[in-house]
């Protein structure tokens, strides 16, 4: 046996692929492969074909594989940013020495389908990449195989700072060879100065941003399912979208409980007496302010009747005048709030618009030549700085373009309002001011040219030179003879020197800061002792309003004021309660639904500590601590969750449970039974109320409140299109087939009883006879008038 053994292993047979038969080889050597493996090599002793066998035999006896070769160090150089947009703005910057690769925000998060936050032990979060990412990590994976460097240059906040730290550990990178860079801008200069200055990762920022989603996830993941064992399923809490909504409902609560009160004012039109020297007489109105030593106040029109028989037949008579000069300045440049807030009073975008605008703006643009390039600055920030670079360029062009006399003497400098401003970040500008929107028009999208011509403009104008406006003031005095009670004042400003009003003026809403223009009427020239002649008295009568519904401007401008929430969220906030069915809008104004006011009251009722305004400034404020290093973040989130499960607790046992049921008005078609408004996956829907007897369903319809004009039958109601896009809709479709990309109002056309839409921000317009009017001075609805 052993013989035949040893007969045949001295025989070597492998199949030839020529002959297609196994052959005994001639003259066998033994070989190892490259990966180290015993074979023997031979030939085919019929047609010389080389033959090869693998496995170790006898001829490899004393033999050692060779040693394997080393894999040659890796040479090359990484770089992960969030988007392909700006990986591609980015790649071109560095050329072909970087690899730039996107890892579509982040690659890692805390489990959806539970807390994944382990309170008992320090509050260790429980992260896993999703696996929607899954093909993205292993992109990346590959691509740091081939990288000696890696460069981080996420966005330059604390959500990037994360983004940066979660990449570095699920890539597992060699901290020696994993670098952190940061740039505000993504243009040439400022990506060159950030690859020439890299950091390591910034754990106290991370962890701050770690403790913002670990409280967030407490919060929601504690009291949502409160709220669906008590009211219903699918409603959500939040630590700050729930304080929103409160801003939100009290407001509303507000105008519901004003009860207007009406009062009169006096104004007198006058005009200087025709005297030598003065062709022409300019009458100006003047309103009465005092009479004796009391304060003019009238409050119904009985009071105001002698008032005016004795103004009729006063004399009057010039007592002061005060002329001077008033600087208007301009406007810091655009922070995130700004931005949100002046986008949405001037070219009607919601938050979350403007900031997926902004976004790309900053991702980076072609300009025509094939190249994306970035156009603006970091969108995400509550810092005015502006560095000294932007401030010469900008000085540069206002002297070019304009004139020495529009340059201010020295730079401006303005300082942040916002609490817990980051200085270090900069504000929202262009990244050259050379580029003009009339000179980029033809390369963007009609919203990316509108929001960054407000951006340019808001820029260049706070580089620039003060607004100087004449002003004169006058008191008048009337009465009969030496008795002269009744004192009026009128005041005036003439613009002298425009400034930086001729590139950019801000909104009515925004200033209310006191930095906005005066009655512009003008004052003549006019002497104390000077007799003036009564053209008419205008007694006017007014009400008190209630104050307004928030807008998105409004709210976001409240949100920033408290100090809550941060600028990356002010977008998401909105969203967030219009989405979840708390808040409607109507005409650009947020009002509470029913459900939020539902959800409001109970939340206030059992968490009045933790839904409060001052509560959630206060934790903004300890985040910025941890951000700064002055306090750990496992230590705020111990002295927040002690008290808030005590308060979930007794929450628990408090809180009643509350059948909210929200009828239609009409019976099911098949059962008989009342249809109710459910819940599910998609939002609203219309049900029986006899679930899971009677399983009918149908769509839910916004109703907007007015009647079809085409079928008379149906009721307008608001729809989508596959992409998002809101238009108006006959309810009754597709019997009816009426539709409009503008909203219907509920009031009929004055001068033709026509439909009407809002044709802008501020107008209507008649679909039939194209007759505009003001949206304010519309008469309300037949249904207001009626309930009212």
């Amino acid at each position: 046996m052993e013989g035949k053994t040893m007969s045949e292993d001295s025989k070597f047979v492998a199949y030839c692929v020529k002959c297609r038969t196994k052959r005994e080889m001639v003259d066998p050597k033994p070989v190892f492969t490259a990966k180290g493996q015993a074979a023997v090599q031979g030939h085919c002793p019929e047609c010389g074909t080389k033959l090869f066998r693998m496995g170790k035999t006898a001829l490899h006896a004393g033999m050692s594989p060779p040693p394997k070769p080393q894999a040659p160090e890796p040479t090359g150089k990484l770089v992960i940013v969030e988007s392909p947009t700006k990986a591609r703005t980015v790649g071109r910057f560095l050329g072909k020495k970087y690899a730039v690769k996107a890892s579509v925000g982040h690659v890692r998060d805390l489990l959806r389908s539970k807390l994944s936050v382990d309170v008992d032990n320090d509050f260790d979060p429980s992260y896993r990449v999703p696996n929607e990412k899954r093909a993205v990590v292993k992109e990346l994976k590959a691509a740091v195989k081939k990288a000696r460097d890696v460069y981080l240059a996420t966005d330059p906040d604390r959500e990037g700072e994360a983004i940066a730290w979660h990449l570095s550990e699920v890539l597992e990178l060699d901290p020696a060879h994993t670098h952190r860079v940061v740039f505000h801008e993504i243009t040439q200069n400022a990506v060159d100065e950030a690859f020439s200055h890299p950091r390591s990762l910034n754990m106290e920022l991370i962890n701050a941003q770690q403790a913002r989603r670990v409280l967030d996830r407490l919060v929601g993941y504690k009291l949502s399912p409160l709220l669906w064992r008590k009211v219903r399923s699918r409603l959500s809490a939040g630590r700050v979208q729930s304080v929103a909504l409160r801003l939100i409902v009290e407001r509303e609560r507000e105008i519901e409980a004003f009860v207007p009160e009406e009062y009169w004012t006096i104004d007198a039109e006058l005009a200087p007496r025709t005297a030598a020297g003065k062709d022409e007489r300019s009458a100006f109105v003047a309103r009465l302010v005092r009479i004796g030593d009391e304060e003019a106040t009238f409050g119904v029109e009985s009071d105001v009747r002698p008032i005016l028989a004795e103004l009729e037949t006063a004399e009057y008579v010039v007592s002061k005048v005060k002329e001077g000069q008033r600087r208007r300045n301009p406007a810091p440049p655009y922070t995130t709030s700004t931005m949100q807030q002046e986008a949405s009073r001037k070219l009607g975008f919601s938050a979350s618009k403007t900031m997926r605008i902004a976004q790309q703006l900053y991702e980076g643009l072609d300009l025509g030549n094939g190249q994306p390039v970035g156009m603006i600055t970091y969108m995400r920030t509550d810092s005015t700085h502006v560095a000294e670079a932007a401030q010469a360029e900008a000085r540069k062009y206002i002297t070019e373009r304009f004139d020495a006399k529009f340059l201010p003497a020295e730079p401006p400098q303005y300082k942040t309002k916002s609490k817990g401003a980051q200085e270090a970040h900069e504000a929202i500008r262009p990244t050259s001011v050379v580029q003009s929107p009339d000179s980029v028009k033809t390369y963007l999208t009609r919203d990316q040219q509108r929001l960054y011509d407000l951006i340019w403009r808001r820029f260049l104008a706070s580089q620039m030179e003060a607004a100087l406006y004449d002003t004169r003031s006058v008191e008048v005095l009337a009465g009969h003879g030496e008795d002269q009670p009744y004192l009026f004042r009128a005041s005036g400003a003439v613009l002298r020197f425009p400034g930086f009003l001729v590139v950019y003026e801000e909104s009515l809403e925004e200033n209310g800061n006191g930095n906005g223009d005066t009655k512009s009427q003008p004052i003549p020239r006019l002497d104390i002792g000077e007799l003036m002649d009564l053209i008419r008295l205008l007694p006017e009568q007014h009400f008190t309003q209630p104050p307004s519904r928030y807008s998105d401007a409004t709210l976001i401008k409240a949100l920033e004021e408290y100090g809550i929430g941060r600028p990356s969220t002010y977008a998401a906030i909105l969203a967030n309660i219009q989405q979840r069915g708390y808040v409607g809008r109507e005409r650009r104004r947020l009002f509470p639904t029913e459900t939020g006011f539902l959800v409001n009251d109970l939340l206030v009722e059992h968490f009045p500590d933790l839904i409060n305004v001052d509560f959630t400034a206060q934790m903004e404020d300890r985040l910025d601590d941890v951000a700064k290093g002055d306090l750990e973040w496992v230590a705020l989130l111990r002295d927040f969750y002690g008290p808030f499960s005590v308060a979930l607790q007794r929450a628990e046992d408090a809180m009643p449970k509350i059948d909210h049921v929200e009828l239609v008005g009409r019976d099911c078609p098949e059962c008989g039974a009342p249809l109710i408004v459910r819940w599910g996956r998609y939002g609203k829907f219309v049900g029986c109320s006899e679930f899971p007897k009677c399983r009918y369903t149908e769509r839910w319809l916004e109703k907007i409140g007015v009647k079809c004009p085409q079928c008379e039958e149906g009721e307008i109601v608001e729809k989508r299109t596959k992409r998002g896009r809101v238009f108006y809709g006959c309810s009754t479709w597709p019997a009816c087939e009426f539709t409009s990309w503008k909203r219907p109002l509920p009031q009929p056309c004055p001068v033709c009883g026509g439909l009407l839409v809002v044709a802008r921000k501020d107008l209507a317009q008649c679909q039939s006879c194209q007759s505009e009017f003001s949206l304010d001075a519309l008469p309300a609805p037949e249904s207001e008038l009626v309930e009212g």
